[in-house]
């Protein structure tokens, strides 16, 4: 086997997870040589699966995790500010089922979610009238009364990648495809081995990040003389995509007997997704919905809708894993959501450390780098102060922030080109459309047309520049087509990148 020189680096983040490259981003800006290895594509695990939000945690307020519910509060507001073109803002209504919750606490959990994060842009939460207002629709009549707040979704796996371009940009080397597979301290550095196609290397790096997600455990395993991570704790979350449920552009958020909530989000124009669930699990390699979660979400969303579904109308589902840090909660959906830290600099403190990541959310990435960064200063005392709240993410810089008025200023830039091509590429790329669309002037040069809104220009683009190296790089993750494409469609995209 072929074995790479080894290299020298400060920092090696271990990890392609919206945690793993907001670490990378932040530490590559703050002047540290990083190098960022994920064993497959970036947003590959948990970070894809997720059910898509930048939101406060409403639920975790019954929780009492207030801290991590402000913080969120906070950060959504910076994340809207940086990418725009990935982050809208969201109504979410909430029917009153007395008999779960009386509207009292609803109302005064509102106050607080709409006051704890600060001074806010979007709007606070008001009542309304289910049955004579569009906020009921698609709602049995016999929901009368209701709760709106704002929230905000996400395209969650592009905000991984384009949040690992940012890293780039700033000097951070990106490897996809490429396995940690073990480190050794030596002479007050890590020694680490990692393996890609084309063999092994070795790399010296004087401090490492295990921010693996599910697999932060089997990191630590890999590493001589370190704790096993015996505190982690796997919890699947899965959801169901069906048919839009109806046509306004609000969301609702029901409350269920057990204590749970679901989310009813309108997706991808035409449909719906419906989740999460929370369930232990030990096998996090590849998380599938249960027959019994689905029945869950649907059960749940039949006790609100108007019109039934069915596992007939289920178009998609997914499962992701979330590595949780174990609170010794007995119930899965109150193991607090918060990010723990965990550092290990041998016996007397003092050695080449390793910080492994446990928990987190999408919405909090940024400042868990920080913390991370923060966490690691006493190894790096001349690293550069925080930076990451004023800064833009590629393609975020759009006119007064709005995303429909960009697309609809690419619409007369490029008046002969598709419309749903250059609806998707605005809203995928942002301000950076221009790079893909470039000169182009008719459908013929974007080269060829696989549906959904996806051509070949922008596909190599994502080989060129966001490292995706399969048809499931493209269909899944830098873009959401794969949903409403055919299997001969998908097939055309998976003979182009050679698979």
């Amino acid at each position: 086997m072929a074995t790479h020189p080894t290299g020298e680096v400060d920092l090696l983040v271990v990890g392609g997870g919206i945690n793993g490259v907001g670490i990378a981003r932040d530490a590559a800006g703050r002047g540290l040589a990083t190098l960022l290895v994920e064993r497959d594509d970036l947003a590959s695990a948990t970070s894809q699966w997720s059910t898509k939000l930048i939101h406060g945690g409403l639920r975790y307020l019954e929780h009492y995790e207030f801290r991590l519910v402000a913080e969120s509060l906070a950060e959504r507001e910076v994340l809207i500010a940086q990418a725009p073109h990935l982050i809208e803002a969201l109504s979410f209504v909430l029917p009153h089922e007395p008999h779960l919750r009386p509207a009292w606490m609803i109302r005064a959990g509102l106050l607080l979610y709409d006051r704890i994060g600060g001074r806010m842009s979007l709007p606070r939460s008001f009542s309304v009238d289910l049955e004579r207002s569009r906020w009921g629709a698609g709602l049995k009549p016999k929901f009368r009364k209701g709760f709106v707040y704002a929230d905000a979704r996400v395209d969650d796996a592009r905000l991984v990648v384009l949040t690992a371009v940012a890293a780039r940009e700033r000097g951070a080397e990106v490897r996809t495809r490429t396995r940690f597979t073990g480190a050794v301290r030596e002479r007050g550095a890590w020694r680490a081995t990692l393996r890609d196609a084309a063999g092994t290397r070795e790399v010296r790096a004087k401090a490492i990040v295990n921010v693996a997600g599910p697999w932060v455990a089997e990191v630590l395993d890999t590493v001589p003389h370190l704790p096993t991570g015996a505190s982690v704790r796997h919890v699947k979350g899965s959801h169901i995509v069906v048919p839009r449920v109806h046509e306004e552009a609000h969301a609702y958020i029901l409350q269920n007997a057990d204590k749970r909530i679901v989310f009813v989000i309108p997706w991808q124009d035409r449909y719906t997704l419906i989740g999460t669930t929370d369930v232990p699990v030990d096998d996090y390699e590849k998380p599938a919905i249960s027959p019994q979660e689905t029945d869950y979400l649907l059960e749940l969303a039949n006790a609100y809708l108007a019109k039934p579904l069915s596992r007939a109308d289920v178009v998609w589902s997914f499962s992701g894993v979330r590595p949780l840090y174990d609170d010794g909660k007995s119930d899965p959906s109150s193991i607090t959501r918060d990010y723990v830290l965990k550092t290990d600099a041998g016996e007397g403190g003092r050695d080449a450390p390793v910080l492994s990541i446990y928990g987190g959310k999408l919405t909090t990435y940024r400042k868990l780098a920080e913390a991370a960064l923060q966490a690691l200063r006493p190894w790096f005392p001349a690293m550069k102060p925080a930076w990451t709240q004023g800064d833009t993410l590629p393609g975020g810089d759009l006119p007064q922030r709005d995303r429909d008025a960009w697309v609809a200023e690419l619409a007369r830039r490029y008046p002969r080109l598709p419309e749903d091509v250059v609806r998707g590429i605005g809203r995928r790329h942002g301000t950076r459309a221009l790079e893909v669309l470039g000169d182009a002037k008719t459908a013929s040069d974007l080269g060829a047309d696989y549906g959904a809104g996806l051509t070949e220009r922008e596909v190599d683009h994502f080989v060129r520049n966001e490292w995706a190296a399969s048809a499931e790089d493209v269909l899944w993750r830098r873009t959401k087509c794969g949903l409403r494409m055919d299997e001969r469609q998908r097939a055309a995209v998976a003979a182009r990148m050679g698979a």
